[in-house]
């Protein structure tokens, strides 16, 4: 082909905005370890090895001559270039520029916000899936040249990373046999990684465990073997450093934090497959993106099928790691493994072995279990809505604040059964926003009272929580603002109004506001509080309500009729059982008001500004006096 010709088949391009600002962020990076570039390389090389391998089974000929898969990493300091040559599966022309030129996924921009502020992108980077462009973090070009399996043509891509590349096709002679090579021309200040034994270091922190054999040498010769390939999941747990661990760990999610729990075991018997997974210390930085899924890999016989298998419920999309089966067939499809009962039935025991695991992770170190709860604990409530076989192994580990801990301090359901009083038949709770709502409102008194432990909840989604999970441990679950509560008389202190002179009271009250209450009468469960509010019995609770309303599912219709509990004891009440026959207008004015502040307590109150009003008209009337 002439110069002529060859400049006319090479194409322009322009890089997608979101590539363009990553580009940008890449070449002026101020991170502190750059060295994660190479270990992004590597994984991207042993992907291909692994997509080859696969394709194989079925079409042998792809890797004819050449069957044996590997990784070379290639230096030539007197040229200050590195390179990373793979024999996977290789690029066409479309592929370069649909793989190298965009980030097709959701939440694209969040991560780069976030990768913009973080000290440290290296997590961010290797957990998005946009490792391919770390290189531009020590090279000021890029060379990528790949031929694809099969194929009888080669490509190469070209960028210095501002903002354009380039596409064109190369002579067979210039391109691997197959596969790919990404060559690094490295900038004066990243020198240091055209060096073998930098390089190797490299290698050997961060890439020791991908199952693919990496070598490490001098461009042009053999190069030394620096990892095996062997699979870690395969060997018996107690061969297995915890050391070899956290590096298998990296290599699989991304990531450089310390996995918080590690699960590694053989199934024999019937079925025959071995599980390496692992629960992470830090939580993921997309892991609320709603086309995140969870990334196990999955390998039959240590082939690599496919990282997309939903193997595990969509709750534990957190957890990272792999899973070989001896039984699957090779050539399974990723539509017929949905159906598979065997893949079902080795999830559902890689769930229970989790849950396990964290279970005694919670009683055996509870403060290690509290670092995970806070960054966790939305993905287990999320099981508890959506994972009915699971929920009560799932409920053990949720964890509340409650009236007999501390500020800060948490307990679970199964420590507050075993706490629960001689005659409690439920387990009680209360969800506000805080702790000091909690405590500065009515509900809890009587409970606190009666040395009744009350759970504090205060995300917004516990009430759903709840709803969902019914009962545990065969106690009921029960809002404290629940109407059919019944704790005795809480307050003994005082003279009460007579039983005539309360009646009385509360007929007139619920004559005064019978567009908003459904019964007034005198409260047991009172202690400090002249009144509250409780939930019709099959209601919808004020928190399950306030949620449904965020949401735009109440359909704009307005709040039930509320059940009305005056204190007999307090002195605002007793005052108001003389001043509603003295000064009816008055006392109608102080009761709504009462009612108001009930209301507001309980979260139910929709119109926040009848209070100032009202409190204006007060204020006039004691002026006027």
């Amino acid at each position: 082909m002439s110069a002529n010709e060859t400049a006319a088949t090479v194409e322009h391009h322009a890089f997608q905005a979101e590539v363009a600002r990553l580009l940008h962020l890449m070449v002026h990076s101020v991170y502190s370890n750059k060295d994660i570039f190479l270990r992004e390389l590597i994984s991207n090389a042993a992907d291909a090895c692994e997509k080859l391998r696969y394709l194989a089974l079925s079409e042998p000929d792809l890797v004819a001559g050449d069957p044996a898969l590997g990784i070379a990493v290639e230096t030539d300091e007197a040229a200050g270039r590195l390179s990373v040559v793979d024999n996977g599966i290789g690029m066409t022309r479309e592929e370069m520029v649909e793989n190298l030129g965009t980030i097709a996924r959701s939440g694209t921009r969040a991560f780069l916000d976030g990768l913009a502020e973080a000290k440290d992108g290296g997590n961010l980077i290797g957990r998005f899936g946009v490792g391919f462009y770390a290189a531009f973090m020590v090279a000021d070009r890029v060379r990528v040249v790949s031929r694809k399996a099969g194929a009888d043509e080669a490509f190469a891509w070209t960028s210095d990373g501002k903002g354009a590349f380039t596409v064109e096709p190369v002579g067979l002679d210039a391109a691997p046999a197959r596969g790919t090579r990404v060559e690094l021309h490295l900038a004066e200040d990243a020198r240091d990684y055209a060096k073998a034994a930098t390089a190797e270091r490299i290698v050997r922190a961060y890439s020791a465990h991908v199952p693919v054999p990496i070598r490490v040498g001098a461009a042009g010769a053999e190069g030394r073997e620096v990892t095996d390939g062997s699979a870690l999941w395969l060997k018996p747990r107690a061969s297995v450093t915890t050391e070899e661990y956290r590096e298998f760990y990296g290599t699989v999610a991304d990531a450089f934090d310390e996995p918080a729990l590690t699960v590694h075991y053989r199934a024999e018997g019937r079925q025959e497959y071995s599980v390496l997974v692992f629960v992470p210390s830090e939580r993921p930085f997309d892991l609320f993106d709603p086309g995140r899924r969870g990334r196990l890999k999955l390998y039959v016989r240590r082939v690599f099928i496919t990282d997309e298998a939903k193997i595990l419920p969509a709750w534990l999309r957190f957890v990272r790691g792999v899973i070989d089966s001896a039984d699957l067939p090779l050539n399974i499809s990723r539509e017929s493994m949905q159906d598979s009962a065997l893949v079902r039935k080795i999830g559902d025991v890689v769930v229970k072995r989790l849950l396990k695991q964290l279970d005694k992770e919670a009683c055996d170190d509870a403060k290690k279990y509290d670092g995970f709860y806070k960054d966790f604990s939305r993905f287990l409530k999320e099981g508890i809505a959506t994972d009915f076989t699971n929920r009560e192994a799932i409920a053990k580990l949720l964890r509340f604040e409650s009236s007999m801990t501390q500020p800060g301090e948490t307990v679970g359901l199964a420590d507050y059964v075993k706490r629960m009083t001689a005659d409690q038949k439920a387990i009680y709770y209360q969800v506000a926003h805080s702790r000091a709502a909690i405590e500065s409102g009515p509900y809890v008194e009587a409970f606190k009272a009666k040395g009744i432990e009350v759970l504090y909840m205060f995300d917004t989604i516990d009430e759903y929580v709840v709803s969902s999970l019914h009962k545990f441990e065969e106690k009921d679950l029960k809002s404290v603002n629940a109407d059919d509560i019944d704790l005795g008389d809480s307050d003994t202190e005082g003279e009460a109004l007579a039983e005539s002179e309360t009646s009385t009271l509360c007929d007139w009250i619920k004559e005064r506001l019978s567009a908003s209450v459904e019964t007034v009468r005198p409260g047991k469960r009172l202690v400090g509080s002249p009144a509250l509010v409780l939930t019709p019995d099959g209601e919808m609770t004020p928190q399950m309500r306030q949620m449904m309303k965020a949401l735009g599912k109440d359909g704009g219709m307005p709040g039930p009729k509320v059940v009305f509990e005056i204190n007999p004891r307090h002195n605002l009440v007793k005052g108001l059982s003389k001043l509603h026959q003295s000064d009816p207008d008055t006392a109608g004015l102080i009761t709504e008001q009462i009612l108001d502040n009930a209301l507001l307590s309980a979260g139910l109150l929709d119109e926040p500004q009848r209070i100032i009003d009202r409190t204006q008209k007060l204020m006039e009337k004691l002026a006027g006096n």
